[in-house]
């Protein structure tokens, strides 16, 4: 990881991704599910806990990274001086520590944010943070209908964690000059797409280079977050909301939903897409 220091080690090991379940089925047999694990995630900047979050206890570093880049704590990964990963009794700690200097919005926005399944918006102390001003994205790529196509159909194949559980969303970032597509999974589609960032700012990628694919709903803060990615097309399997079209179209993203197949729809911004 770029810029600062990652101690992965914790006195009290952190849980597995899925586990192993009793459960009866309809014929009244005994026998067991994998299913997708959730714990309690606190974010610690400085010795303060600032969010507490219901994710999947995996890529926990790309977690720590990414939700501090897209909620604007941090501009660069180098702020971070130093991360440790805390298992307890009662969650899992992701403990950073940050520069001097470093976190200018941590300190003018205080949050208490305590979301269910990581919802962006819980716990905000005023609605001008709700609709807070995002930064215009630059058009560098448009995608033909069939890579559209093609990047849904990718994340689909990529969902290691969710073909066993059948119970994750998953964020993607479609290059399309690549064969490789990077996913990260959580239970929570806010998680997913933090995590997502988090790993792309370890790899130095531009999220100009590429489109994100989601497989939930497009909200105002799934915008929002890509945005701060830096993504100018975003693909979701879903549909968005009214809020998060009219923030996608200020931005200047291309906002592609109810992508099924060789079917989809364009709500914002159609010069991205190479017709």
């Amino acid at each position: 990881m770029h810029g600062f220091r990652f101690d992965g080690h914790s006195r009290i090991s952190t849980p597995t991704a899925s586990v192993r379940m009793p459960r009866l089925t309809s014929s009244r047999r005994d026998d067991q599910r994998i299913v997708a694990e959730e714990s309690p995630v606190a974010l610690v900047y400085d010795g303060t806990s600032i969010a507490v979050l219901m994710a999947t206890p995996a890529d926990l570093t790309d977690l720590a990274v990414g939700f501090s880049l897209t909620e604007g704590i941090i501009e660069d990964v180098g702020e971070i001086e130093e991360l440790t990963i805390a298992g307890g009794p009662d969650g899992i700690e992701l403990r950073m520590w940050l520069r001097p200097g470093a976190g200018r919005l941590l300190k003018e926005r205080r949050r208490r944010l305590v979301g269910p399944t990581g919802c962006g918006l819980c716990g905000i102390e005023s609605l001008r943070e709700a609709s807070r001003a995002i930064r215009s994205v630059e058009q560098r790529m448009r995608l033909t209908p069939e890579q559209i196509g093609m990047s849904i159909k990718t994340l689909a194949a990529s969902q290691m964690l969710n073909h066993k559980t059948r119970a994750t969303h998953a964020a993607g970032f479609f290059d399309p000059g690549s064969r490789r597509m990077m996913v990260r999974e959580d239970v929570g589609r806010h998680n997913a797409l933090d995590k997502l960032a988090g790993a792309l700012a370890a790899e130095g990628i531009s999220g100009s280079t590429g489109a994100i694919a989601l497989t939930s709903r497009i909200s105002v803060e799934m915008v929002q977050k890509a945005a701060a990615i830096g993504a100018s097309i975003v693909i979701a399997m879903s549909a968005p909301t009214a809020l998060a079209i009219r923030t996608a179209e200020s931005s200047g993203i291309t906002l592609v939903g109810i992508a099924r197949g060789h079917d989809f729809e364009i709500f914002s911004h159609p010069a991205g897409i190479d017709f």
